[in-house]
């Protein structure tokens, strides 16, 4: 599945519906643009799932405070429009896999 891309105007029609993995990242970023990659082959191999990217800067921000994101990459995991999980950091790709298959158990 494409990963799709939100600002602070579209965050919340992307989020609805079935489980939605977001990534807040930047291109000045190092670990994000090593993710980068990763999250995008993730999104391909789970078609089920939802992979939104959200590129935080000046003027896209009000989103990144309102779920209080201090560091990036950070991903945030949505059900129904509902922030269950939150992880920092830089993940390789069986990490990533495995919490997303922990996501659709629980």
């Amino acid at each position: 599945m494409a990963v799709k891309h939100a600002t602070d105007e579209n965050f919340t029609e992307m989020i609805g519906g079935a489980l939605t993995l977001v990534d807040f990242w930047a291109p000045w970023c190092g670990p994000c643009r090593m993710f980068g990659p990763i999250f995008e082959a993730t999104s391909e191999d789970m078609g089920d799932v939802n992979f939104v990217k959200f590129e935080v800067s000046d003027t896209n921000n009000r989103t990144p405070a309102r779920f209080g994101i201090r560091g990036i990459p950070s991903v945030l995991a949505f059900k129904n429009g509902e922030l269950v999980e939150a992880r920092s950091g830089l993940m390789d790709q069986d990490t990533l896999t495995d919490w997303i298959m922990e996501l659709k158990g629980s």
